[in-house]
C-alpha cells in the first residue's frame, strides 16, 4: 500500500489508502467486547445499521477466518496478552 517501516511487522501507509484497500473487498471482522461499548458495536450488526451494504455482514467467532479485529472497551494490562494471542491467530 504505501512505505516500509525499518521495524518488521510495521506497514506504514495513509488513511485514504487504507480506506480504499477495505473497500476493494468484504472484510470478515472478528468482534472483541471489553466493556459496554460492546453493546454499541453489537447494534451495528443490527437491521438499522445494516453493515451487510458494505460486505461486513459476518461478525466471525473464529479469528483464524477474520480480516479486521474490532475491538471495543479499553484494554487492561491483564487482557492485553490475551489480545495480542486473538490478534496472532488471525
Amino acid at each position: 500500500m504505501a512505505g516500509v517501516s525499518s521495524d518488521p511487522g510495521f506497514l506504514l501507509t495513509t488513511l485514504e489508502k487504507g480506506v480504499n484497500w477495505a473497500r476493494t473487498q468484504s472484510m470478515w471482522p472478528a468482534s472483541f467486547g471489553l466493556a459496554c461499548c460492546a453493546i454499541e458495536m453489537m447494534g451495528t450488526g443490527a437491521a438499522h445499521n445494516d453493515l451487510a451494504r458494505f460486505g461486513m455482514e459476518v461478525f466471525r467467532a473464529s479469528p483464524r477466518q477474520a480480516d479486521l479485529m474490532i475491538v471495543a472497551g479499553r484494554v487492561s494490562q491483564k487482557m492485553a496478552p490475551v489480545l495480542r494471542q486473538v490478534y496472532d491467530q488471525m
